[in-house]
């Protein structure tokens, strides 16, 4: 049972570390959208905070935070075995964080190769859908602040969990509609050729 439970949470944790490093990897890609301090400031991933911009510098503290995270997760499994120490409340303990951590990283950016979204990078063959949802008064973002009630939850459904974040301004959801189109159409048509 111990080996099943040590397989499993070197898998998990090797997943994680993973998508950091890719998340991490591509941020240093040429970002496309927001590419300007107006489109900046019309992106949010709650609407009360805009989203910072995706250069170290400005996700440092996420990028502390997130790799201590893995480096104390690393190093108190380790000492478990060392210490022989066998519980399933250890693995628990060492993974509870991880599912609160996904708001670390306050970044929502466009890339050539996909989507930046906190912690996760998602590819355009992965993006199966798109949809902008009004903020309106049945909305659970409404009230959050003024400029988020007259926008967008642009909702992304992936192969997996979808991601979304909130436009504020009409202008920015032209620009991503027109954005998000061109890659989507250029993957389904890549797909239909193979």
């Amino acid at each position: 049972m111990k080996l099943v439970l040590d397989i499993i949470f070197l898998i998990i944790l090797g997943y994680l570390c993973f998508r950091f490093i890719q998340v991490l990897i591509k941020m240093k890609q040429e970002v496309i959208f927001p590419a300007t301090n107006e489109q900046l400031i019309s992106v949010r991933k709650h609407p009360e905070k805009t989203v910072d911009a995706p250069t170290y510098s400005k996700q440092k503290v996420g990028i502390i935070i997130y790799s201590i995270m893995l480096i104390f997760a690393v190093i108190v499994y380790f000492l478990g075995v060392y210490f022989e120490i066998f519980n399933l409340s250890l693995y628990i303990f060492l993974l509870l964080p991880f599912t609160y951590s996904f708001d670390i990283l306050n970044l929502f950016a466009v890339t050539k190769d996909g989507i930046l979204s906190r912690v996760r990078f998602i590819s355009w063959d992965k993006i199966k859908s798109f949809d902008f949802i009004p903020i309106d008064i049945n909305h659970k973002y409404y009230g959050f602040s003024n400029e988020a009630n007259n926008g967008y939850e642009l909702k992304i459904r992936t192969l997996g969990m979808s991601i979304s974040c909130v436009i504020t301004s009409e202008k920015m959801k032209e620009q991503l509609t027109k954005l998000l189109n061109e890659h989507i159409k250029t993957v389904n048509i890549g797909r239909n050729v193979d």
